[in-house]
């Protein structure tokens, strides 16, 4: 049995969730990048431009890529063999708070929502979601989520009647329908099979994927590449301004379901993708 105090956890997380609002992950600079070679609209290589820019000048003077510095979203993978001296969730808990009060990230998490809406003012509680694996180590992944984008997230209670297209279909009118609000270009996560609670926690995790990296599941990774396809003929563009760069990459995650459902879940992620992780 391998012990980590809970302080180290603390620690770890104070500073991923400021280097995940500084500095965009190499993967999706490189994809934006990219798209700025393919881009057939003019405005739209302008965009693509300016938050390429505004990349380097966030890493470079360590200020948040964007304005709404997310609710962090704590992914933990916990070696069964790994023993956390301390409270873990109290741990996870202020190690976000100090790294959105040290990194002077925006506060943005409000209790009593559907009341007084009053801010926490240390961005928790986080969401935290664990998962016990095979080990001794612990992966800690922070994720920055957006309200822009998170709002546009869906979940359907497919038939499995509606199979292929119908995933399709759901993915394309999400996209359609959020336009601009979610600030494409987008990675879009989803979560195929399960359980509607699984569903959304796949397309969740799907978001973690480098863009360049399909499913291995040739099967899956044809769908991925249909979905983009069609989700990129929109003619949405970057910001919404117009243009064939709607999206930079689709992340599918599948697992069986019950005989008589196709939970099918869409999260959409920004062009801002902040997440960061270590093993300790």
């Amino acid at each position: 049995m391998r012990e980590i105090k809970a302080s180290a956890i603390t620690q770890a997380i104070a500073q991923l969730c400021q280097e995940a609002n500084f500095e965009l992950g190499e993967d999706v600079l490189a994809a934006l990048k990219k798209a700025l070679k393919t881009e057939e609209s003019p405005l739209g290589k302008e965009v693509l431009s300016q938050l390429i820019e505004n990349a380097w000048i966030a890493k470079e003077e360590q200020i948040p890529l964007c304005q709404d510095c997310g609710i962090a979203v704590v992914f933990l993978e916990i070696g069964q063999e790994v023993h956390i001296n301390g409270d873990l969730n109290a741990a996870v808990e202020e190690g976000v708070r100090r790294g959105y009060t040290q990194g002077y990230l925006r506060k943005s998490v409000v209790a009593k929502p559907f009341s007084a809406r009053i801010n926490t003012k240390d961005n928790t509680p986080p969401v935290i979601h664990t998962e016990i694996v095979p080990g001794d180590r612990l992966k800690i992944t922070p994720m920055s989520k957006g309200a822009g984008a998170e709002n546009m997230s869906k979940l359907a209670m497919l038939k499995p009647s509606d199979g292929r297209q119908g995933i399709i279909d759901l993915v394309v009118r999400t996209v359609d329908e959020a336009g601009g609000n979610a600030c494409p270009p987008l990675i879009i996560g989803l979560g195929i099979g399960g359980t509607a609670e699984k569903a959304m926690l796949l397309a969740k995790k799907a978001l973690l994927r480098k863009p360049a990296e399909p499913n291995p599941d040739p099967e899956v990774a044809q769908l991925e590449k249909e979905i983009l396809n069609r989700v990129n003929a929109l003619g949405i563009g970057p910001l919404g301004f117009g243009g064939t760069t709607t999206a930079l990459a689709v992340h599918a995650e599948v697992i069986p379901a019950h005989i008589a459902s196709l939970p099918v879940a869409v999260n959409l992620q920004c062009h801002s993708a902040r997440h960061k992780e270590v093993v300790l």
